[in-house]
């Protein structure tokens, strides 16, 4: 069972990489820019913030059901609801039904099979948390880029183009066919199936010992809040620029053409992608302090180069502050499973899982805020700020941090 178990990695990883579309929400968000001329750019960046704090209400609740549902279940509910989500939004004529069809219902669809595929395959390799964590939100990250350049290939965007609704569509249905095939192939581990353990010449001298907690238990412990504060200020960095990554590179070049914008803004989802597996990897390595760190440090010479390319108008350095953006975001996702797991036990993984999650949820207004601070200021260096400030809060967190 074990030299099959990789089949369950690679079916889980393509499944989050479909449902990890929703985060291509500022390309995807173009045409409907630029056919809603009425709406503003904080009204747009709003559909964002609902869709991450449905994300993680549906990561939260496929946690507190997956004693009750198969992964098979979960994988076809979320299935159904990301069709209704893009049908509703391709017959959008209105703001609340953008916030409903994308927002509420393909945000709760991601974050509830997010919570069952990451659910099912950490039990398959208990004995690589970080490692496995990486494989699997890699597909979740990159999903962005892949499937947002195909929609920028076939979707144009301009006052009275209305070809958005026809992908918003295609779109649905097509998550409803690849998680309905996903779905017969997923399976959780049974109960005979044992992890190889690793020889100790594999185990990391920086292995800090953990604890079986439940959610109430892990949620009186200052270590968890302290870690919490990190992944929320981290988070509120990359969602803002995430939301606000276009503007700025037409900020820098207003004569590129839209497809090169999606290019450059695609560069945070690879790298995003990329960062996942580093940061699953080193934290299996070296530990959770210095994975923390490498982290922390990325943030920031990220958000200087960004400062950097802005003032210089340099396209050259924007795409360096884009790799490096998604380097460090992508540190944050494989750090709340492996550091979940690590800290809290296997036991009570589905549920604390997306409790750590849940960050998103005032995370996600890191994007709304960079939104609102544009249209007052007329620039972003507003949202380079924003960041600066939370990777400060985040390193003071880090450092506080002790084994529980």
């Amino acid at each position: 069972m074990v030299n099959k178990r990789w089949i369950y990695a690679v079916v889980g990883t393509i499944i989050l990489l479909f449902a990890g579309l929703v985060y291509a929400w500022s390309v995807i968000a173009s045409p409907l820019v630029a056919f809603f001329t009425q709406w503003n750019k904080a009204q747009i960046s709003l559909t964002f913030t609902i869709c991450m704090s449905f994300f993680c209400l549906g990561g939260l609740i496929g946690g507190i059901v997956s004693k009750k549902i198969s992964v098979r279940t979960n994988i076809w509910i979320s299935g159904v609801l990301f069709f209704l989500g893009f049908f509703i939004a391709s017959k959008t004529d209105s703001l609340a039904m953008l916030y409903i069809g994308y927002g509420v219902l393909a945000g709760f669809a991601s974050g509830f099979v997010y919570n069952g595929i990451m659910s099912c395959v950490t039990k398959w390799y208990s004995d690589k948390p970080g490692f496995i964590s990486g494989i699997a939100l890699m597909g979740f990250g990159i999903g962005s880029f892949v499937i947002g350049k195909v929609y920028q290939a076939y979707t144009p965007a301009g006052p009275g183009v209305e070809e958005w609704r026809n992908s918003f569509l295609v779109f649905g249905i097509l998550l409803c066919v690849v998680l309905f095939v996903g779905g017969l192939i997923m399976k959780s581990p049974g109960a005979d199936f044992i992890a190889p353990e690793p020889s100790a010449k594999k185990k990391s001298k920086h292995v800090e010992e953990g604890i079986e907690a439940t959610p109430s238990q892990m949620l009186r412990r200052p270590t968890f809040w302290l870690y919490f504060i990190w992944s929320v200020s981290l988070s509120a960095a990359g969602l803002a620029l995430i939301s606000q990554a276009s503007g700025i590179v037409v900020e820098i070049d207003k004569t590129i053409l839209p497809a090169k914008v999606a290019t450059i803004v695609g560069l945070i989802s690879i790298f995003n992608g990329v960062g996942r597996v580093i940061c699953g990897f080193l934290f299996d390595k070296i530990g959770r302090r210095n994975t923390m760190f490498i982290v922390d440090f990325t943030f920031l010479a990220a958000v200087c180069l960004l400062i950097g390319a802005l003032m210089t108008k340099s396209f050259i350095i924007i795409v360096i502050a884009f790799v490096v953006s998604g380097l460090a975001y992508g540190g944050i996702t494989p750090m709340n499973s492996a550091f979940i797991g690590a800290f809290y036990g296997r036991k009570n993984y589905p549920v604390n899982y997306p409790i750590i999650n849940m960050n998103l949820l005032l995370a996600s207004f890191g994007g709304t805020i960079a939104g609102a601070m544009y249209d007052a200021s007329g620039s972003y260096l507003s949202t380079f700020f924003i960041m600066l400030g939370a990777v400060a809060i985040a390193t003071i967190s880090s450092v506080l941090i002790k084994r529980p």
